[in-house]
């Protein structure tokens, strides 16, 4: 199991599950990072929070905590 915190930068992946309850998952998933959904790993910070990856067509910056709780392939 690979969760997205471990991906490099450049790669693409496919998001397979989430973990995490409550709040941080329906978070998570509003701002469209869902089942199947393709995400291309733009940078991370030089400290490695956050990751910014492009997703659905628009930018987006993930903690490395919630980055933690999305499972990808």
């Amino acid at each position: 199991m690979k969760t997205l915190k471990e991906i490099k930068c450049g790669e693409t992946i496919t998001v397979v599950r989430l973990f995490g309850e409550g709040a941080v998952k329906r978070r998570i998933m509003d701002m469209g990072i869902t089942k199947g959904t393709q995400v291309f790993i733009r940078r991370v910070a030089p400290l490695g929070d956050p990751i910014e990856v492009t997703v659905r067509g628009y930018e987006l910056s993930i903690r490395k905590a919630d980055a933690e709780t999305i499972e990808v392939k």
